[in-house]
């Protein structure tokens, strides 16, 4: 198991990060973790996905990602109607597309 370390113990050359948990990750640290992992792999098929960034917006768990460029008098004015109903440009955005596409 793996030694927490604290970060006054450890010198700043030494310090390669700091897991969530607090413990900081030394060379000699991920040295020992990587032999563990070198020894007794584990099966591709218990690890559990992770997921990162933000939550899907729909319920098949996909929301792929829309750009466009518009001129600086529409992005203006779309960030004080945001500001002004407390609520981001993504979602003033949203609601403009979806009621575009249900006229």
């Amino acid at each position: 198991m793996a030694k927490k370390v604290r970060k006054t113990e450890a010198r700043d050359d030494e310090v390669l990060g700091v897991t969530h948990g607090g413990t900081v990750i030394t060379e000699e640290l991920a040295e020992q973790w990587a032999e563990e992992i070198e020894k007794n792999p584990p099966d591709p098929s218990e690890l559990e996905r992770r997921y990162v960034g933000r939550p899907s917006l729909s319920e098949a768990g996909r929301s792929p990602r829309v750009s466009c460029r518009v001129p600086m008098d529409i992005y203006k004015a779309a960030w004080k109607r945001a500001d002004k109903e407390g609520r981001s440009l993504s979602s003033l955005a949203r609601e403009a597309l979806e009621r575009y596409l249900d006229s």
